[in-house]
């Protein structure tokens, strides 16, 4: 693969947020970000303070008329509006949308101490936890000739679901601590049949990163599913994290299970590359050792791979707040294939089979939630990598961006992302609750807009 070349570009630059979260004063300036991105990221000292950096982008919502900002050669409208916090998406064969509306479940254990105050005010200003979850999942039908979607309750009273994957005749759904099955036939929008466990997931009292993604082997004999970590390092102790921070392997005739591959501490976005036939994970990495530290990150997964968490991030670079170290695991990390920035929040992922974007034809498109834990904002974004023979083959791409308002507010953030069966891409916003829809342009983009669409990963504002 080839490095990357330097990147830079111009991003607002604020001073840190208190623990209360006080206002501070905004000030431009510029920000290196060359070597936090792609297969060959820099990886210098951490930083560590007494007080956690706490800067995250208040949730604010999208006003009447506001959109993100498209891609050059790319339009964006709102697929469906006013849901409560979409955060994933699955489209079935006859093109019906699934959108899995979920917020954490409770989890009285988690978030105790200074550190756990922080992250609460963390989860309530970018707009987590102000509702109970929504439980469900709603399918969303388009209307023939474009006048909009139906809207139905395909499936409901769940426990925060995330994950979904269709297997011939059965849907599979992942809740916060199970994976359970259900009869599907083509074309209905409500099942009533109540849901059978196929297996229990990590949950449980804590169950800090909550969610569980969920994808289906390509002949659909096992299942593959996100758990992440029960912590940030491991400072709830190791015996809380035992087959977490991995991706399982399922086999959902007997609800059996094995550790598929290990050490990523919050893995989300599933994915399967068709080049290499690997299975792809975007992984939202440690906070809490400076603004560079660690990158977010994307990989192929290897079976029985150890990608070092808690232990060491980025192959063998220890993290030493972690008591006890295991330096024979540390020796054993791989380094991940491809750095989505640090602090990105890099959570939906998805390939772009199918896709009817002119520019975004081989690659991997990437929802980016957004940064809480450094002085300037980074992800609030979808982005797209390009591959080529089965690995990635260029910097990111920005596809759709604007969900930062002028005051540096979040208008929205993404998170699920898939393409419907029209080849346009589909974005969650779990801020906005909105499901956005990319289009190609009315007119495709010339040779020279080919060209120079490579230049930032900034922008400018959202559109009115």
């Amino acid at each position: 693969m080839t490095p990357k070349s330097a990147l830079r570009y111009q991003i607002p630059v604020a001073a840190a947020i208190s623990l209360a979260l006080c206002s501070a004063a905004f000030a431009a300036a510029a920000e290196e970000t060359a070597g936090e991105y792609g297969p060959n990221p820099t990886i210098g000292e951490p930083h560590k303070s007494l007080l956690p950096t706490v800067h995250t982008a208040k949730a604010e919502g999208w006003k009447d008329g506001m959109t993100p900002r498209a891609a050059r050669g790319t339009a964006v409208a709102a697929f469906a509006t006013g849901l409560s916090h979409p955060r994933w998406l699955y489209v079935l064969p006859n093109g019906d949308v699934l959108v899995a509306e979920s917020d954490a479940p409770p989890k009285p254990d988690d978030s105790k101490g200074l550190s756990g105050e922080v992250h609460k005010l963390v989860m309530k200003r970018a707009g987590s936890g102000a509702h109970p979850s929504a439980n469900r999942i709603t399918l969303l039908r388009p209307i023939p000739g474009g006048s909009g979607v139906e809207r139905h309750i395909f499936l409901q009273d769940l426990n925060s679901p995330i994950g979904m994957a269709l297997v011939g005749d059965t849907f599979y759904v992942a809740d916060s601590d199970a994976v359970l099955r259900v009869p599907y036939t083509p074309g209905e929008t409500e099942i009533r049949s109540v849901p059978v466990k196929v297996t229990d997931l990590p949950g449980g009292t804590i169950n800090h990163h909550w969610t569980k993604s969920l994808i289906a082997s390509p002949d659909g004999r096992k299942l593959f599913v996100g758990v992440g970590s029960n912590s940030n390092a491991a400072e709830n102790g190791l015996e809380v994290e035992h087959e977490r921070a991995a991706v399982w392997e399922i086999d959902p005739k007997t609800g059996t299970h094995r550790v598929f591959a290990s050490g990523l501490r919050n893995p989300v976005g599933l994915a399967w590359q068709p080049d290499s036939g690997q299975l792809w994970v975007s992984v939202n990495e440690r906070d809490e050792l400076g603004d560079h530290l660690p990158p977010d990150y994307m990989t192929a997964l290897h079976d029985g791979a150890f990608y070092g968490w808690p232990f060491s991030y980025y192959g063998q670079h220890v993290d030493d707040r972690v008591k006890p170290q295991n330096p024979d695991l540390v020796a054993k990390a791989v380094p991940p294939d491809y750095a989505l920035g640090a602090h990105t929040a890099s959570l939906g992922l998805c390939w772009s089979a199918g896709s009817a974007l002119p520019e975004f034809q081989h690659g991997m498109f990437v929802g980016q939630h957004g940064s809480w834990n450094r002085k300037v904002y980074s992800g609030y974004k979808v982005v797209y990598v390009p591959f080529e023979r089965g690995e990635p083959a260029g910097l990111p791409v920005e596809v759709l961006g604007g969900f930062l308002d002028a005051d540096h507010r979040a208008l929205g953030r993404p998170v699920g992302v898939a393409i419907d069966k029209e080849g346009a891409l589909l974005v969650a916003d779990d801020v906005g609750n909105t499901v956005w829809r990319v289009t190609r342009a009315a007119h495709a983009p010339t040779a020279s807009e080919v060209t120079s669409r490579d230049a930032t990963l900034a922008g400018d504002p959202p559109r009115r």
